[in-house]
């Protein structure tokens, strides 16, 4: 029996099987970007990737956008007296030779108040504004509610 191609990559999204080529730019690369499918617009979404610095000073991640939503912000889950809160962060340090990792748990964008909702298998742009490397846009994927990221 032979699948629709749209079935077969669903599919493959879902079970986070595909990720988007690595983005770089100047001493800047950004891999492994990933978002969940919403429940529609009225809660927020998440994103997630990886930013290696492989340049020879600090670089500081400040701003976020994308027309997916209309207040991007970056948060960071923290876990205290067995309570789990997430707070904004204003600007994440990508070190000289190291990398900053958003994932489920820890850093991540939210992406808040959404203009659309973020459907399994379509992607969006998601523009990343550093302090030195300046604006670099990524397309990110997005995989069904239970992903837990793209495959390596």
């Amino acid at each position: 029996m032979k699948l629709p191609v749209a079935a077969v990559l669903a599919f493959a999204l879902s079970a986070g099987l595909v990720h988007a080529e690595p983005v770089r730019q100047g001493d800047l690369e950004i891999d492994a970007a990933w978002a969940r499918a919403s429940i529609g617009t009225s809660r927020p979404g998440a994103a997630y990737f990886t930013v290696r610095n492989l340049g020879d000073e600090t670089d500081r991640l400040t701003g976020l956008s994308s027309p997916v939503s209309a207040m991007p912000m970056l948060h960071e889950t923290t876990l205290s007296e067995g309570v789990s809160r997430m707070a904004h962060v204003e600007a994440a340090e990508i070190p000289a030779g190291g990398e900053l990792t958003l994932e489920p748990g820890g850093m991540h964008v939210m992406l808040m108040e959404l203009t659309t909702p973020l459907k399994e298998g379509a992607t969006f742009p998601l523009t990343l504004t550093f302090e030195a490397g300046g604006e670099i846009t990524v397309e990110v994927p997005v995989f069904g509610p239970g992903a837990t990221g793209p495959a390596e």
